[in-house]
């Protein structure tokens, strides 16, 4: 039985990991003029991808009956992403030119022994995959570390992994150090037209520097007759302390930077240098947070949180988006509280608009390559150099400057200068793009980042900054989240996700108008330091199911409301409850008993509370009876202003084990976000009924019916199931039963005509709150079948497409119904 369940999951694991590539082409119109070129043909997870760039106002790839289509931006060779689910065959790709006729060009299909191979070939990554985390499989068997096994679900793709940034809590709760003078330190600051950005950085400099600083201006031919004279009457009142070069000729950013840096060394050559662009807005004691790094001899540079900074950009990594008028103080502010990183992470380059450079470094390398034409990328180039050198680069964590970013350059320009340069450093540093993605993806800066995220979405915010405590199990409770978060974003608002049963007890996430930012942490103090910073904030409860410890979660939520602990909050929060399901009432959230039947809501002290479904043991083994369960969510259910469920059936459910939330609970259904076309058109009269079911189809979704189902089906001949998703591993489908895999709802359509799927079932043995499936199985006017049961039952028996049938017994489901179900003709 071990072995067939571990070759079950090594099929999920190959379906998610094998990919069959085959090589592009190039493209050519009627005439045979080249206009694009096919990159990439993959086949991977079940689908189709055609990867690739050309000039047309219109590529559309179709196999199977489906097609998808691009419109790339007509003038140049654009890129365009096609992907749709694999058949068998040839596929068909058909580039329409401007102005000409559509030409079609044919790839080639890949035969399913072709398939099976490569996912053969996955068999020894995952034995090793299976040897490396012979660890984590132990402790997650020997101790029962939840954590432990969500890390093997990811390694083993049964889940989608986790993100990689973990949170280092003692920068959110650590002590702040006080600041220290940094002595003699020369700004060099470029400046080529852009007056009014330049007056404001120039007078801040001059507000806000320490005693010691000295700055040298090169004005680099603006074209602007206003900048000279304006520079020169302001350099006149602080000839102590600035001196003014003039270029008679435009140098270019690099060949001004050069001058300065030139003039900085001659002055000064054992003090450190900062280079500042025009568009560089600093707050109060930013040399001295951000010179403190250079004490380390091995630190090359140190650059600053930015609004605009490549990967120093708060609140999304490489986001760039505008400050509001004053949000600069305000945001350093909230910097200048965060305590050092217990270390600080070394960086592949820093960023040249707030760069501190270190003068043993600037001994070594004391100019920018003039490769690099007007400039971009020249400060890579050089910090690449220092770490050839053996320095490092560093953030300063505790300061945020401003960037304006662009002010200087044209957008346009900026891109094509980008672009050039970005290959010039591919070429010289191999591993660079490498390291940037490896920052990006495991973001050493996250706490920081997020803690100034929040910062910056709570000084924003005109109402309440939702915070929604999530599972990680994806399904309409996710699908509902991504809507209510999308909602927020799309009004230039932000909202946060703590989510559960992952690889660490929390992920927090941050959604922004300008990005996501998501961190892991263990530690429930980094959750409440990081949700402490929204002085105004909802806590909403999603779902928690697949936490570690659920009957701890109701006392967590309200202290994050202020609602609870020890010591009295300055303030309480508003709490909701949205139920997206039923772990409220009972550790098993579906309600399903031991037996995984459906017997009436379990209530504390009635006939189901003595049922081990309906009681939680913890890693540790200590058990929480059911009574013990509904006091500690009774404490969240009676505190919550507002319950939010999404069908009668379910208010129904909920009532009957809390009847004194009736003034709180609120019905609420769901809408579709994208809701299928109706398919009627596509059903082939006289055919066998083949069913067809919608989603990932665990035990309490009816995997064991239809298992059943399928077997009975085959003995017959009478019809044939078709699994439009995943079925869970211990279960399988007899033949001609089969599992498609992943869907789009978008893919509908086609995976209709293939598979000549008549009617749909909605297997689900659980009441359940409310069914997207359902939902999208009726919009498509086909018969869709259901069992007299919880929101699914209710949303079919009202349909005029719909029949419900008996929940089935200890014998499966009714066959003679089923078989007068499947005759109802279409709506």
């Amino acid at each position: 039985m071990l072995l067939i369940r571990a070759y079950r999951v090594f099929q999920y694991y190959a379906t998610e990991t094998a990919r069959v590539e085959m090589p592009g082409r190039v493209l050519r119109d009627r005439d045979g003029h080249r206009i694009g070129a096919i990159d990439r043909i993959a086949i991977r997870v079940g689908r189709l991808v055609v990867e690739g760039h050309c000039v047309a106002e219109r590529v559309a790839l179709s196999q199977g009956g489906a097609e998808v289509t691009a419109i790339p931006q007509s003038g140049e060779e654009a890129p365009f992403h096609l992907d749709l689910p694999y058949a068998p065959g040839p596929a068909r790709l058909l580039v329409t030119p401007s102005a000409q006729e559509p030409h079609s060009h044919t790839i080639a299909g890949v035969s399913p022994l072709r398939l099976r191979i490569a996912r053969a070939l996955r068999a020894l990554p995952f034995i090793a995959t299976l040897i490396r985390m012979s660890p984590v499989i132990w402790r997650w068997k020997r101790s029962g570390d939840l954590g432990a096994r969500e890390r093997v679900k990811e390694a083993l793709h049964l889940v989608p992994p986790s993100p990689s940034a973990v949170i280092d809590g003692a920068v959110l709760t650590g002590a702040v150090p006080p600041l220290s003078d940094p002595g003699r330190y020369t700004i060099v600051m470029p400046v080529y037209n852009a007056l009014e950005v330049t007056r404001q950085a120039l007078e801040r400099v001059v507000r806000h520097s320490s005693p010691g600083w000295r700055l040298v201006v090169v004005e680099d031919a603006s074209t602007d007759p206003d900048v000279r004279p304006w520079l020169r009457a302001w350099a006149s009142d602080h000839t102590d302390r600035v001196t003014l070069l003039f270029n008679e000729t435009n140098l270019g950013f690099i060949g001004a930077t050069n001058r300065g840096l030139e003039r900085a060394r001659l002055d000064a050559p054992d003090a450190p240098v900062v280079l500042l662009n025009s568009d560089a807005l600093v707050p109060e004691t930013w040399a001295e947070r951000l010179l403190a790094p250079l004490c380390d001899p091995a630190v090359a540079s140190v650059t600053p949180f930015s609004n605009d900074a490549e990967i120093f950009t708060v609140p999304a990594i490489s986001q760039r988006h505008d400050l509001r008028p004053d949000e600069l103080d305000l945001l350093a502010k909230h910097a200048a509280g965060l305590a050092p990183a217990t270390s600080r992470p070394a960086l592949p380059t820093g960023v040249g608009f707030c760069m501190a450079l270190s003068p043993r470094y600037l001994e070594k390398i004391p100019q920018f390559d003039t490769v690099f034409g007007r400039g971009y990328g020249e400060e890579v180039d050089w910090c690449r150099k220092a770490i050839q050198a053996g320095g490092s680069h560093v953030a300063a964590t505790d300061l945020f400057v401003e960037h304006r970013g662009g002010a200087s350059f044209g957008s346009a320009e900026k891109q094509r200068l980008l672009q050039r340069n970005a290959a010039v450093i591919s070429q010289r540093y191999a591993s660079f793009d490498a390291e940037v993605r490896a920052v990006v993806g495991r973001d050493p800066l996250v706490a920081e980042r997020l803690a100034l995220g929040l910062s910056m979405a709570a000084e924003r915010a005109t109402d309440a900054v939702p915070v929604w405590l999530a599972h990680a199990m994806g399904g309409g409770a996710q699908s509902d989240l991504e809507t209510r978060i999308a909602a927020r974003t799309d009004a230039g608002a932000a909202g946060v996700v703590l989510r559960v049963g992952r690889g660490f007890r929390w992920v927090v996430e941050l959604h922004t108008p300008q990005g996501v930012t998501v961190g892991n942490t263990d530690q429930f103090a980094d959750v409440m330091a990081l949700v402490g910073r929204l002085p105004k904030r909802r806590i909403i409860y999603a779902c928690g199911v697949g936490d570690r410890d659920p009957a701890a979660l109701p006392d967590l939520l309200l202290r994050l409301a202020g609602r609870a602990g020890n010591t009295p909050a300055l303030q309480t929060h508003p709490v909701e409850v949205l139920m997206h399901d039923y772990f409220p009432i009972s550790p098993s959230y579906t309600l399903l008993g031991d037996d995984g039947m459906w017997h009436g809501v379990p209530l504390a002290g009635g006939p189901l509370a003595s049922d081990r479904a309906h009681t939680w043991r913890d890693p540790a083994g200590i058990e929480t009876d059911l009574a013990r369960w509904q006091d500690r969510w009774g404490v969240l259910m009676r505190t919550a202003d507002r319950i939010e469920v999404f069908s009668r059936s379910s208010r129904d459910i909920v009532l009957q084990a809390y009847p004194e939330c009736a003034q709180t609970i609120v019905v609420q259904p769901h809408r579709l976000p994208a809701p299928p076309p109706r398919l009627t058109d596509r059903v082939k009269a006289g055919d066998t009924p083949v069913i067809g079911v919608l989603g990932n189809i665990g035990a309490h979704k009816g995997a064991g019916v239809l298992s059943a189902l399928s077997r009975n089906l085959a003995r017959s001949g009478r019809a044939r199931i078709v699994v439009i998703g995943r079925l869970a591993p211990e279960y399988t489908l007899a033949r001609p039963s089969r599992v498609h895999g992943r869907y789009r709802v978008e893919d509908l359509p086609a995976l209709v005509s293939r598979y000549g799927i008549t009617a749909w079932m909605i297997p689900s043995i659980w009441p359940e709150t409310f069914s997207f499936t359902t939902h999208e199985a009726l919009a498509t006017g086909l018969p869709v079948i259901a069992f007299d049961l919880g929101a699914q039952g209710a949303a079919v028996r009202a349909a005029a497409n719909g029949v419900v049938l008996p929940c089935p017994g200890s014998d499966g489901v009714d066959i003679d119904a089923l078989h007068v179900a499947l005759r109802t003709p279409p709506e």
